[in-house]
């Protein structure tokens, strides 16, 4: 199982990071060892004293493909899910100013959330109109809309497809809306799609 993610799909997160708004999809990955375990708390690693949170709408694989056609890319999907990208925020910078991979400030033990249950995509009206939504201590600090996004689900699913085969049970992390913070040790995230509560996690 391999996480595949997408960066910069929401113009008012680029704005708010400053960063160049991108032509084409940016893709890193995050390997499996990065799935933050059942039930266990975060661990702000010692490398970090500025982690991020990153809530995202996440899309999970269901079959084998290669250079998917966009209209045909709805079939290689069923299940929505969510979760958090944890990002090393001062990490991050330091590796971009020098022109360097980030997978140090993404793909760390920890820093992928995976939410505790999937939801068939047919019970949504309308998979571009998905309101998601992160808790940290009770308040709301991120909401996104499935709407907001600049590449859509089959969009980066048939991009990204060009360049990784995707394989059964793979999992799309597509992208954070602004609102992203800073966590600290004892905080509380927790995350809904519409009204539905999918994951909460401690932070130690």
């Amino acid at each position: 199982m391999k996480i595949i993610c997408i960066g910069r799909n929401y113009s008012e997160h680029i704005s708010e990071l400053n960063n160049e708004r991108p032509e084409e999809p940016v893709i890193f990955l995050k390997p499996d060892t990065a799935v933050l375990l059942k039930k266990q708390p975060f661990f702000i690693p010692d490398f970090s004293n500025d982690v991020h949170y990153e809530v995202e709408l996440l899309v999970k694989i269901k079959k084998v493909g290669k250079y998917i056609q966009e209209k045909f890319a709805h079939k290689y999907y069923d299940e929505i899910g969510l979760g958090i990208d944890f990002t090393a925020r001062d990490l991050q910078q330091k590796l971009k100013e020098k022109g360097l991979p980030w997978e140090k400030s993404k793909a760390f033990d920890g820093a992928a959330v995976i939410g505790e249950k999937w939801m068939d995509k047919n019970s949504f009206s309308n998979l571009n109109n998905i309101n998601f939504s992160l808790l940290k201590n009770g308040e709301c600090v991120q909401t996104g809309n499935t709407g907001s996004m600049l590449w859509k689900t089959d969009e980066i699913i048939s991009y990204v497809s060009q360049f990784f085969t995707l394989k059964i049970g793979d999992i799309l992390f597509t992208g954070t809306p602004q609102g992203v913070g800073k966590v600290s040790v004892n905080d509380t995230l927790t995350g809904f799609i519409e009204k539905e509560q999918f994951f909460s996690i401690n932070v130690k």
